[in-house]
């Protein structure tokens, strides 16, 4: 065997996997990265083969220029799924396509949205308006449009009290005092009086008032139905071709039949382009108005039928987008706990083995080192050499090694002074053989249990890295960035809920991962009493 494992190595590992939501957690990561790491076999815009009067290309991975299926001397990227409309290529050619036709950097175009607009129709009812007028004993002088307030039915009113048909509170009688006496200015006032006398409950609007030479001998006020009155305001929302709305199904069955066909004529009528129209219709006596409003195309938009996670500002598709995050993400979580760690580990075995004025002077290096702000770094070297990938493994790298030198050195201090390692002394072995063949593998607990906890807290710094601007380049997709569109676009739902739980489960998986790790190469449960 190319690598020999201890077997208390090999009783570890055997723990860790009787561990069932760790090892679940452990094997489904994996799954995850690796299909991140074949993202373009699954999801493309670029088909994965395509046959052409006899040859293959497989412009996932190769350009080819348009010329090379037109033959029109163009240069550029072609319109594959153009291409593939045109009646001269379905005769002699054929294209494989990814499982899922996107990629995260094409921009969908509005058109292709059309045929998924939905109609939003709203029945809303028609307020009751009503006119009246008082002198100054409060006696109702003339009235218009009581009739309506009681269902038809004509009160009588003549030469009856306000207070007879409503509660009048005593801020609106001081404001009809006020404007009796007409002495000041007095400003516009809403005031909601509930109804006596079966009358229902109306909102008084008094328009403002100047002062005047001479008193009103009468005052006119509008009464207007406060919107909170009727509960009867519907809005539907109709799928292309359906004849059900997608919310409020049962309210809308329970609608006369001629309502219903005419509302389903107006989303017809609307799903084929026509303007918004209104139409003022009776539905129990009550006035009521009817409108019907399609859709537009604006980005970003919601989830539809082959963007199951919607598209961002940009019109590009979210799922493409975490997917392809995803690779980025955890690559380079990877990549930086691997350097990290490896940066660490020698920093710390130098310090413990050696000890003495190495360890001293490491140790205060290290700790002014630590006192450098990471954030103005990143920001310094990011304006001089622009955001990249590498620029970014390389200051995190540079810093994120601190933590596990500390770990490192301990074990170096405490491994150092057992008697495995005297006796290798006797034997003659040099202090790189002693250090890196015989300390360094029983010091590697601390390396495999804080592996999966650095890997989460490296994948959740670039996500706020990324989040800040201060990360990967535009347009290069991220978990990070879709979030920083959603503070800005809030009503968009998807941008917070598909990347959130995306990098929520990322992490989640990585504590279980160390958690379980951590249980597996306790120590404790091999020490006993003697």
């Amino acid at each position: 065997m190319l690598v020999r494992i201890h077997p208390v190595t090999r009783k570890r590992w055997q723990r860790f996997r009787t561990m069932r939501r760790a090892w679940f957690s452990f094997c489904l990561l994996l799954l995850i990265f690796a299909v991140s790491l074949v993202s373009e076999l699954l999801c493309n815009s670029k088909p994965l083969l395509l046959v052409y009067q006899g040859r293959s290309y497989f412009p996932f991975c190769k350009f080819y220029p348009e010329d090379t299926f037109t033959g029109n001397g163009l240069a550029t990227r072609p319109d594959y799924r153009q291409l593939s409309r045109q009646k001269e290529f379905r005769q002699s050619g054929w294209i494989l396509w990814a499982p899922v036709v996107n990629d995260p950097y094409r921009t969908v175009p509005a058109a292709e949205m059309e045929e998924y607009l939905r109609v939003f129709c709203r029945l809303t009812a028609v307020p009751k308006m009503v006119g009246i007028s008082i002198n100054q004993d409060f006696e109702v002088i003339r009235a218009v449009g009581l009739k309506a307030l009681l269902e038809g039915e004509e009160p009588d009113w003549r030469k009856k009290k306000l207070q007879e048909f409503w509660k009048i509170p005593i801020e609106l009688q001081r404001a009809l005092e006020a404007r009796f006496a007409a002495h000041q200015e007095q400003p516009r006032l809403e005031v909601l009086c509930p109804g006596k006398s079966g009358f229902p409950e109306m909102r008084f609007v008094l328009a403002p008032f100047e002062p005047a030479s001479r008193q009103p001998r009468t005052l006119r006020m509008t009464l207007r139905e406060p919107g909170e009155a009727f509960a009867g305001n519907r809005v539907w929302s109709f799928a292309p071709g359906r004849q059900i709305p997608n919310q409020a199904k049962k309210e809308f069955t329970a609608l006369p039949e001629a309502l219903q066909q005419k509302i389903l004529a107006l989303v017809e009528a609307s799903t084929k382009g026509a303007n918004p129209s209104e139409q003022e219709i009776l539905l129990g006596g009550r006035l009521m108005k009817l409108s019907c409003e399609r859709e537009s195309v604006r980005f970003p938009f919601r989830p539809a039928p082959g963007h199951w996670f919607g598209l961002d500002d940009a019109g590009r598709d979210v799922f493409a987008r975490i997917l392809y995050g995803l690779r980025s993400s955890l690559s380079f979580g990877l990549i930086l706990v691997f350097c990290a760690m490896s940066a660490g580990t020698l920093a710390g075995m130098l310090q413990g083995y050696l000890g003495g004025w190495v360890d001293i002077t490491g140790q205060r290096l290290i700790e002014i080192w630590s006192a450098l702000p990471f954030l103005y770094i990143m920001i310094l070297m990011g304006s001089i050499y622009g955001p990249s990938f590498q620029l970014l493994i390389f200051c995190y790298a540079i810093f994120n090694w601190i933590g596990i030198s500390y770990y490192m050195r301990a074990e170096m201090l405490r491994l150092r002074r057992l008697p495995f390692v005297e006796a290798a002394r006797c034997l003659g072995l040099p202090g790189w053989k002693i250090a890196f063949r015989h300390i360094l593998p029983n010091s590697l607990v601390p390396l495999i249990t804080f592996f999966p906890f650095s890997l989460v807290g490296a994948i959740g710094s670039l996500a706020a890295l990324d989040y800040l601007g201060f990360g990967l380049p535009p347009p290069t997709p991220s978990l990070g960035q879709l979030l920083q569109q959603a503070q800005s676009q809030r009503w968009a739902w998807w941008l917070t809920l598909y990347p959130s739980l995306t990098l929520f489960i990322i992490m989640l998986l990585g504590v279980f991962i160390g958690e379980g790790l951590r249980n597996a190469f306790d120590p404790r449960r091999q020490s006993r009493l003697e």
